[in-house]
């Protein structure tokens, strides 16, 4: 891939004519880098102290690097994202790391000044190619013992040559800009690691804000049904009951027809009641996720011994998770566990929400067999969770999950 790019760059180089601004901008972009190069391979070259100024270049290799991504960014057009360093305790050595890096180091002391020299060869090849190029008109001023007066045919010969090193002078700049570009990408950019660490990265905080995106999508769509449907199902099944207790003139077969319609519409609310809860309950909003799991327990088919202590603020798409989670679990333990009773636990420790859930049923819950502990696990991988399960043949099984506080 690189020598099929470099081959396309330089056959456009061939094919415009050196006053092309493409031409020119090559030149541009290669000449700006000499005063950034040379004066840094000269301090280290004619220098008597060698180490002292060593490191002086070493800190100043962030900097430098940060000139070289704008003076690629402005006068070429190319993005070299700089490398970042780590987060949280080890930022600090990150940051160290990234400025002692050996690629960074080596473009500025080795590559750098090398591409410099090219670059002033090219600037050579163009001054030498206007010089001789113009000969012809400027000849007269040179002095008669200088041999250029009237000597024609060299003129001419002058006049050739420099029309073709003007013509090649646009393939050394194209040639020397893309290794430019090629060895700052290389050096001075995020090398596969650290790319692949940013892809990660982003990939997570896109997933963050993908599942906060439909934890408030499933909250406004409970808070639509909560508002609107179920208060409109509520008000005719209010006006059925109404109907149904006053009306006593009316045929039996009229009669029926109205307590058949307030018992369906008795039955759509308590459907549309459960939809709600299922897709975001408003205890959980408006109470929290302590009030929520004890409604849950409340209503399980079984007795539910809950122990809640939240010393640490929780976001609310972790909530949502836990609610569901303890939802589904319990709804497991009543169908396939046979348990007389089950313990639940919630703590909040380190940064993280920890929920332990244990009964004492048969056990040999398997993920493999359906028993819904994979959409618990996906669950909680959601938001970067983790779920393990410990349950031998006879019981007890407790399943833990562990979340973060904050996404």
């Amino acid at each position: 891939m690189p020598s099929t790019t470099l081959r396309r760059a330089l056959v456009r180089s061939l094919r415009r004519p050196p006053w092309s601004a493409g031409a020119w901008r090559d030149t541009r972009f290669i000449a700006a880098g000499i005063p950034v190069a040379v004066p840094v391979w000269l301090a280290v070259t004619e220098s008597d102290l060698l180490f002292p100024t060593l490191g002086v270049v070493l800190l100043c290799v962030r900097p430098l690097s940060a000139l070289q991504r704008s003076r690629l960014r402005a006068l070429h057009g190319v993005e070299v994202a700089p490398p970042r360093p780590g987060d949280g305790p080890t930022r600090l050595l990150g940051r160290l790391r990234l400025v002692l890096t050996w690629r960074q180091t080596a473009y500025h002391l080795v590559v750098g000044p090398v591409l410099a020299l090219g670059s002033l060869a090219v600037l050579y090849v163009w001054g030498t190619a206007l010089v001789l190029a113009t000969v012809s008109g400027w000849s007269w001023l040179m002095p008669p013992a200088s041999g250029l007066r009237g000597e024609w045919p060299v003129l001419l010969g002058f006049t050739v040559g420099g029309l073709t090193l003007a013509v090649a002078a646009p393939w050394l700049a194209a040639l020397t800009a893309w290794l430019e570009v090629r060895a700052a990408r290389l050096l001075l950019g995020p090398n596969r690691t650290e790319r692949l660490e940013q892809r990660v990265e982003e990939i997570a905080e896109s997933r963050a804000g993908l599942v906060d995106a439909v934890d408030a999508e499933r909250r406004r769509i409970e808070r639509d049904l909560h508002d609107g449907a179920q208060q409109r199902l509520t008000s005719l099944a209010m006006n059925l009951g109404l109907a149904r207790r006053t009306l006593k003139d009316v045929p039996p077969e009229v009669m029926q027809v109205i307590v058949d319609a307030h018992e369906e519409a008795q039955a759509a609310i308590d459907e549309l009641r459960d939809l709600v809860r299922g897709l975001h309950p408003a205890v959980l909003e408006d109470r929290g996720l302590d009030a929520a799991l004890s409604g849950i327990a409340a209503r399980a088919p079984l007795p539910v011994r809950l122990d809640v202590d939240l010393s640490a603020p929780v976001a609310p798409t972790v909530e949502a998770v836990a609610y569901f989670t303890v939802s589904e679990a319990l709804t497991n333990v009543a169908k396939h566990a046979r348990a007389k009773q089950v313990e639940v636990s919630v703590r909040t420790a380190g940064g993280r929400l920890r929920l332990v859930i244990s009964d004492d049923g048969v056990g040999g819950a398997d993920p493999s067999r359906g028993t819904g502990l994979t959409g618990l696990r996906k669950r909680a991988a959601s938001v970067d969770g983790t779920l393990s399960v410990l349950s031998p043949l006879g019981g007890p099984t407790t399943i833990t999950v562990e979340l973060p506080c904050a996404l």
